[in-house]
């Protein structure tokens, strides 16, 4: 009668299940690899699937309705359907190809004199940064829109464009160049959420202490 009110915990390594995890290229691309090596021992039959970003609404929907799993991304508000628990707090940088004409005397004009990427897993185009450019009579032009980070280098490395980008989705090495905004520009906090019911997972709860660890 207890195992049918309180069934015994199935040991990690006998798991078997699928995990879908919502979350942009960026921080996909740093913490995916480790995660899979570091379930390889401990969680062999945990399967992944990482599912495309198109925003905190949408993740939020997604674990809401039991399409996600798991999600990395920012969640504004505290939301009582959802455990949250922050990351990291990330700041933006301006990012161009090396011997770019803006990076002699970078800015505030030289910033807007440029067509700007924009990366939009949803096809904004448009962001807060454009709002706060009004406020002062300004303007830029988004000449790319792009849904995933990846993207951005190669297109930067071979044009006079300009992207602003999370300061660890910046490529290190000497083929681009980057400064702080010539404008105050707030950050962000990065967020892993999972819905409630789900808080006696222990297939997600394991891969949710792996990722935490890996960007915090």
């Amino acid at each position: 009668m207890m195992e049918l009110i309180d069934p015994p915990e199935i040991p990690l390594t006998e798991i078997r299940q699928v995990l879908r995890i919502t979350m942009a290229d960026y921080p996909a691309l740093f913490v995916i690899a480790q995660l899979q090596r570091e379930l390889q021992p401990s969680a062999p039959g945990i399967d992944l699937v990482i599912q495309s970003w198109h925003g905190g609404d949408a993740a939020r929907s997604a674990l809401v309705d039991g399409t996600a799993d798991l999600a990395v991304s920012v969640f504004t508000a505290p939301d009582d359907d959802l455990h949250r628990e922050e990351l990291l707090t990330e700041h933006y940088v301006v990012v161009m190809r090396a011997g770019h004409p803006a990076a002699e005397a970078f800015d505030l004009n030289a910033w807007l004199s440029y067509p700007h990427i924009l990366v939009s897993g949803r096809g904004d185009t448009t962001t807060p940064l454009d709002a706060e450019l009004s406020r002062f009579g300004l303007s830029r032009r988004v000449g790319l829109v792009v849904p995933n980070f990846q993207m951005v280098p190669s297109l930067l490395q071979g044009s006079d464009m300009i992207a602003m980008l999370p300061s660890r989705a910046t490529p290190s090495g000497g083929s681009l160049v980057s400064f702080l905004p010539p404008i105050p520009v707030p950050g962000f906090q990065l967020h892993m959420a999972w819905h409630r019911r789900r808080a006696k997972d222990a297939a997600l709860q394991h891969v949710a202490r792996i990722l935490g660890a890996l960007l915090r």
